[in-house]
C-alpha cells in the first residue's frame, strides 16, 4: 500500500511538473507573437503608413487578440530609424523579435530567434508621384461642390460619430464618376496615411490573380500547382485556385477563420504553415472562411508563374512576374506594400498597408471593368467572376461569398451589382457598378464595437437620390 501510494505520489508529482513546465512555454511562446506583433506594427505603421509611435500604440497596438493584449504595452520597442529596423525583447536569454524595412514590400517580420547580419546601409525611401494628375497622382483629384457631394459629406460626417454606425472611424472617401466626392479623416490621418488592410488584402489577392489570368500565365481552373502537395496520392494535389479562392477547398485548420498567428506574428513562413493542413471535406462541397486558402492561391499563382516562363525558356519579360509592387505602380497605388514572410512568400491574406485613396483606385479599376489608362489589366470578365457566387456560401450572416470578395446583393436598399472586400477591425471597400460608385471606410473598430458597414453603404447610396 506504502509503495503504490509513493508510486501515485511520484507520478502525480511527474504531471503536475509537466503541467507547470507547459504552462511556462505558453507563456514564453505567447510573449514571443507579442513581441513580434509590436515589431512589425510598428515598423509598418512608421514607414509604411507614415504614423506616429504615439498614434500606432493608440490605435495599432490596442483592441487587439487577446492573447497578446495584456503583453504587447509590457514590452519596450528599440526603434532604428536610419536603417528602419524594430527590436523588441520578449525574454532576457533569446534575441530581440525583429521587423526589417524595405522599400517594395515595406516590412518582414523575422522568425523567434533571428540574429540577422549587420546592415551599415541607410534604408532607401520610395518614390510617390503625388503631383501627377488624379487618378495617378493626386492633382485635381477632388470633385467641384454639389448638392451630391454636399449629401456624401454628411453621411460621411456620420461615420466618425459611433452613435451612427459604431465602431471607430479613421478614414472615410467616396468617389463617384471617377472623382472625390466627399474624403474625411481623424485627426492625426490624412490622405497619405496607410493603414493594414487586414481581410481587404484578400480582394486585392484576387486582384492580382485577376492580371496574372489576363497575363496568360495563370489558368485558376487547373491544379494549384503547390510543390508540397505533389507526393503521388495526395488528394490536395487537385485542388485549383478557383476553390482556394472561393474558400472552398475543404482543407482543415487549427481555428474558424484560421487565425494564421505563426505566420502573422511568429515568423514562420506561409510554407511551413499554410500548405501543411490535410483535407476534411469534399472540394467545393463546403464554405469555410480561412486564411490559408488566400495564402495558398497566391503560392499557386507565383508556382505557376515559374512553370510558364520555365515553358517558354524564361524568355517572358520581368512585367509578367508575379509583382504587386509593380501592378500598384501602374494603378498609381504608390504608397501601397504587400508584405511578405522572412522567405519573400506573399503573406497576402491580411498583410497589406495602403491608403484610403489606394483602395479608391483599386476600386475604380473595377469600375472600368479592368482597364486602366488604355490598358487592359484585368481579363473582361473579371468583375463579374469575382463577384458573382458559385458553389456553397457562408450559412452565417446576410453576406455571400464569391471569388475573394463579399457580396452586399441581398441587402434592401443596396444594388444588388455591389460588392466588397472587408477587413478586421473595420477596413471596408464597396464597389457599386451601376452607380459608378466607391466606398471606402477605414477604421481602428474592436470586436465588442464594430462598423455596420451595411447601414453607412445604404445612407450612402440614398443621399445620390
Amino acid at each position: 500500500m506504502i509503495k503504490k501510494l509513493v508510486s501515485i505520489c511520484i507520478i502525480g508529482t511527474f504531471f503536475s511538473g509537466s503541467a507547470f513546465a507547459q504552462e511556462q512555454e505558453t507563456e514564453r511562446y505567447d510573449r514571443a507573437l507579442a513581441a513580434g506583433y509590436k515589431a512589425q506594427f510598428i515598423c509598418s505603421g512608421l514607414w509604411n503608413g507614415g504614423k506616429s509611435l504615439a498614434d500606432i500604440k493608440a490605435d495599432e497596438l490596442t483592441g487587439i487578440y487577446e492573447r497578446i493584449a495584456d503583453i504587447v504595452p509590457t514590452l519596450t520597442e528599440e526603434v532604428d530609424a536610419t536603417h528602419r529596423q524594430v527590436r523588441v525583447r520578449f525574454a532576457e536569454d533569446a534575441p530581440p523579435r525583429m521587423a526589417i524595412w524595405n522599400r517594395k514590400t515595406g516590412c518582414t517580420g523575422m522568425p523567434i530567434g533571428f540574429i540577422g547580419p549587420a546592415n551599415d546601409e541607410a534604408a532607401v525611401p520610395r518614390e510617390f508621384f503625388d503631383e501627377k494628375i488624379w487618378p495617378m497622382g493626386d492633382e485635381d483629384a477632388v470633385a467641384p461642390v454639389s448638392f451630391q457631394s454636399t449629401a456624401f459629406e454628411t453621411v460621411a460626417g456620420h461615420a466618425f460619430d459611433p452613435e451612427y454606425y459604431g465602431g471607430k472611424t479613421s478614414a472615410v472617401l467616396v468617389l463617384q464618376n471617377g472623382k472625390i466626392q466627399t474624403e474625411k479623416y481623424k485627426l492625426g490621418h490624412d490622405l497619405h496615411t496607410a493603414q493594414r488592410t487586414w481581410s481587404v488584402a484578400k480582394s486585392i489577392a484576387g486582384t492580382l490573380v485577376g492580371h496574372s489570368v489576363q497575363q496568360q500565365m495563370v489558368d485558376i481552373n487547373a491544379p494549384a500547382q503547390i510543390a508540397q502537395w505533389q507526393t503521388p496520392g495526395d488528394p490536395r494535389a487537385a485542388l485549383t485556385i478557383d476553390n482556394l479562392m472561393r474558400m472552398t477547398s475543404g482543407l482543415v485548420s487549427d481555428t474558424a477563420g484560421n487565425r494564421t498567428d505563426p505566420v502573422y506574428m511568429g515568423g514562420a513562413s506561409v510554407t511551413e504553415r499554410a500548405t501543411s493542413w490535410p483535407l476534411l471535406y469534399k472540394p467545393e462541397t463546403r464554405f469555410r472562411y480561412a486564411n490559408n486558402d488566400i495564402l495558398l492561391a497566391v503560392l499557386a499563382t507565383q508556382a505557376q508563374h515559374r512553370d510558364r516562363k520555365i515553358k517558354l525558356g524564361n524568355y517572358m519579360p520581368a512585367e509578367h512576374d508575379f509583382d504587386p509592387f509593380a501592378f500598384f505602380q501602374k494603378l498609381g497605388m504608390t504608397r501601397t506594400y504587400a508584405e511578405t514572410d522572412w522567405q519573400d512568400h506573399y503573406i497576402l491574406s491580411s498583410q497589406v498597408w495602403t491608403t484610403a485613396r489606394d483602395l479608391g483606385r483599386m476600386g475604380m479599376l473595377y469600375l472600368n471593368n479592368g482597364m486602366w489608362n488604355g490598358e487592359r489589366l484585368l481579363p473582361d470578365n473579371w468583375r463579374k467572376y469575382v463577384s458573382t457566387p458559385s458553389g456553397p456560401q457562408s450559412e452565417s450572416g446576410k453576406f455571400g461569398y464569391g471569388a475573394t470578395f463579399w457580396l452586399m446583393n441581398q441587402s434592401e436598399g443596396i444594388p444588388k451589382d455591389t460588392f466588397a472586400g472587408f477587413g478586421n477591425r473595420g477596413q471596408y471597400l464597396v464597389i457599386i457598378p451601376s452607380l459608378d460608385l466607391v466606398i471606402v471606410r477605414r477604421g481602428y473598430d474592436s470586436a465588442e464595437n464594430r462598423f455596420d458597414i451595411e447601414a453607412f453603404t445604404k445612407e450612402i447610396v440614398a443621399a445620390i437620390d
